[in-house]
């Protein structure tokens, strides 16, 4: 048994003061978390999952759009105070004035202008995933325009709707030009992260902690903490066993079975609940035991979500109408659902499709996700019920799982929407410039043509049109993923600590998130 966990056994349930800072009376306080980075980087290029990195990029790095974590994740004023819609491919913002970053600079144009500029984004001589993944959060921007030196103009190539939303999105945070500049490579870059966050980075050891210190200069508000130390604690009962010692004031990723248990604990308290994030696996067509559509979609008929809701997530969770979210309000495609739990018509498909036995291997994390072993392996039952030759491999890291040697078929994932709209989910992750298809699991050319014209389309009838038939082709005709339940995030905590959980995997420790008496 590691030592930390030792420790916190033996403790019991005592729940000792926080430490205080020498020479300041705010918290310090430690959050233990399944993992801090999958990269091991901090740039949020590279490093973007939101169950990982939310977290706490926001706590060091801003956007100019902000989302109301402490409602419904509406746009609000971040780093700029106000944008304007010049045209169909152009917006201009004001800059917030006075803004100190983590450095000592003031914030301004150029820092926006770095942030957003080839260097950082799309040059030729980066390392080959981040132009990559710059496209996919900005497919056709074409340049920032510096107007003066607290506005800014992002101006697109084609028209795009959704810019405001981009804008909001992970991929779209600000960076410290000088600090950026001065770095000498976008490598050294990935390790330091310079922003304007209510806290800076003090240290970042990967697979291991995390350290932030209060920014007290940050323009929302001196923040509540002193420090916040982010420790890696991959193991769910050694998070909720240090929580009850009193190593850690918070332990993130728990699982809805353990609520119970641990509000039973005086002193401690469960917050949380549903995120715009699903629960997917993915397939990789390319494998030839995949490549017949009817052998995806009788995979999906095999699956009842409603089963693994009720049984692993204690009704919490939810089965949604396929990969949509409810705040994309007059886009939600009515009376579309997820392909039904019919393992009677899975059978037939395999039949029609000629399937003979042949093994589908399963590639699944060690509870990466919450609950993930358990439900691969109710997954996997539901698999073999219908005839299928299921074989689950329980993988380490995102290389094993991505390998395609092995073979490469089906695997664990999952997809957010980062802005209210359908393109920062279905087209960010399943269009050409998607994950799915820059590994080469999976393409489409009616999808990729519908993606291209669903980000510049004006019409938004057209668009949801649109919608509706990357649908039918993603779920059903030429199943690119098969979607499980709406993901919810669980955090355990000291009750008497003036946190209160917003509707994501962020922990918002900002000034709007801890009210202090």
């Amino acid at each position: 048994m590691p030592r930390l966990t030792r420790r916190a056994a033996m403790a019991g349930v005592l729940l000792p003061k926080f430490a205080l800072a020498q020479s300041d009376s705010r918290p310090v306080i430690t959050v233990a978390v399944q993992k801090i980075s999958n990269t091991n980087t901090l740039d949020p290029m590279r490093e973007q999952s939101s169950n990982v990195s939310e977290r706490w990029m926001g706590l060091i790095l801003e956007n100019l759009i902000g989302r109301n974590q402490q409602s419904r994740l509406e746009r609000v004023p971040g780093l700029a105070t106000g944008w304007t819609r010049i045209d169909a491919s152009t917006v201009e913002l004001t800059l917030r004035p006075g803004v100190k970053l983590h450095n000592g600079d003031t914030f301004g144009a150029e820092d926006v202008a770095v942030s957003f500029g080839q260097s950082r984004m799309f040059g030729k001589d980066l390392p080959g995933d981040i132009p990559a993944v710059a496209r996919r959060y900005w497919p056709a921007l074409n340049r920032v325009e510096i107007v003066d030196r607290n506005t800014v103009r992002f101006v697109n190539a084609k028209p795009d709707l959704t810019m405001e939303g981009r804008l909001s999105a992970g991929g779209s945070q600000i960076v410290s030009g000088r600090a950026w500049q001065q770095a000498g490579s976008w490598l050294e870059n990935s390790k330091k992260a310079v922003g304007s966050g209510p806290y800076r980075l003090v240290s970042f050891t990967p697979d291991r902690e995390m350290v932030l210190e209060a920014h007290d200069e940050y323009w929302g508000g001196r923040p509540a903490l002193k420090r916040i130390r982010i420790l890696e604690v991959p193991e769910t009962a050694s998070r909720i066993a240090g929580l009850r010692a009193g190593e850690f004031q918070f332990a993130c990723d728990i699982g809805p079975d353990q609520i119970a248990e641990i509000e039973q604990i005086k002193g401690l308290e469960v917050q949380g609940g549903l995120v715009p994030n699903h629960r997917i696996v993915a397939f990789d067509k390319n494998n030839p035991v995949l490549g017949d559509p009817r052998v995806r979609l009788a995979m999906a008929h095999a699956v009842d979500g409603q089963a693994i809701v009720d049984s692993l997530w204690a009704g919490r969770a939810k089965v949604p109408a396929g990969l949509q979210f409810d705040f994309y309000g007059d886009m939600l495609v009515p009376g579309w659902t997820v392909p039904k739990f019919d393992p009677a018509l899975a059978q037939q498909l395999l039949k029609d499709a000629g399937y003979k036995g042949a093994p589908v291997i399963y590639r699944a994390r060690n509870n990466y996700y919450t609950a993930e072993v358990a439900t691969a392996q109710i997954l996997a039952e539901f698999w073999r019920s219908v005839g299928l030759n299921i074989q689950l491999e329980i993988k380490e890291n995102w290389p094993q799982v991505l390998d395609k040697a092995g073979p490469r078929m089906v695997r664990d994932w999952s997809n957010s929407a980062t802005f209210d709209d359908p393109v920062s989910s279905i087209v960010n992750q399943h269009g050409p410039n998607g994950a799915q298809q820059t590994n080469g699991e999976w393409t489409n050319a009616e999808m990729n043509t519908l993606s291209d014209e669903m980000e510049t389309s004006t019409d938004r009838a057209r668009r949801k049109t649109i919608f509706a038939r990357m649908l039918q082709i993603c779920e059903r005709e030429d199943p690119a993923y098969i979607v499980l339940h709406q993901n919810a995030t669980f955090t355990a905590k000291r009750k008497d600590l003036p946190w209160r959980a917003p509707p994501s995997f962020f922990l918002d420790f900002t000034p709007a998130g801890w009210k202090s008496a």
